[in-house]
This record gives structure tokens, C-alpha cells and sequence, in this order.
């Protein structure tokens, strides 16, 4: 693999770590509701499994197998908009910082399926 390519996944490996930091932050600052609990869990682990997904694709051992993990990945930036969405935030700072992450999961599904586009 070409040393242009490598940082291409890096990079993107690095933006989708990001993405799970700061979801994992907004989820903190929350108002504790009990459905915001629960709704901050699976964004959670959402964002989290992009993350992990991403990285788990770059290790794959076949092409089937990288495609398979990067249509995971794009399922669970899907999920991770809906989480942001259904979170009651409270304030205006905190809508702020949920738009951003919804516009930031957004691009994610799309480099997603841009991804699994180019494999086929």
C-alpha cells in the first residue's frame, strides 16, 4: 500500500476515534432524563463501533470481509444520527455541539457508502 493511501485510512481511522470522543462528551453534558440515559448509551456505542469497525476493515483479510465492516460502519453512523437526534439537549450550547456531530456522522455515512462504492 502506497504511503498516500495509508495516511487515507489513518486519517479516517482518526476522524471516526474523534467522532466517538466527543459523542462520548456530549452525552455527558446531558440533561439527566431518563430517556437521554438511555438514548446517550446507544450513541455510545454507536459512535464507538464506527470507531472500531474502521479499524477492523483496514486489518481485513479480504475484500469481502473489508466491505462487509465498512456496511457496518455506515449502519452505525445511521444509528448514531438517530440517537443524536431523539436526545432532549436543554440548551443552546449543547444543540450547538449535536448539530455538529449530526453534520460530522452525516459526512461519515457518506464516506461510508463512498467506500463501499469504490470496492465493487
Amino acid at each position: 500500500m502506497n504511503q498516500k493511501r495509508a495516511n487515507k485510512y489513518r486519517d479516517l481511522e482518526e476522524r471516526t476515534f474523534q467522532c466517538a470522543k466527543r459523542c462520548r462528551d456530549f452525552v455527558k453534558r446531558l440533561p439527566r432524563t431518563i430517556s437521554n440515559i438511555e438514548y446517550g448509551k446507544q450513541l455510545i456505542r454507536s459512535s464507538a463501533s464506527q470507531a472500531a469497525n474502521y479499524i477492523e476493515a483496514n486489518e481485513s483479510l479480504s475484500k469481502k470481509d473489508f466491505a462487509f465492516r465498512i456496511k457496518i460502519c455506515r449502519k452505525e453512523a445511521k444509528e448514531s444520527d438517530l440517537w443524536l437526534n431523539l436526545c432532549d439537549v436543554g440548551s443552546k450550547d449543547i444543540e450547538n455541539e449535536r448539530e455538529y456531530l449530526i453534520g460530522e456522522v452525516g459526512e461519515l455515512r457518506r464516506i461510508f457508502s463512498s467506500i463501499l462504492d469504490k470496492t465493487k
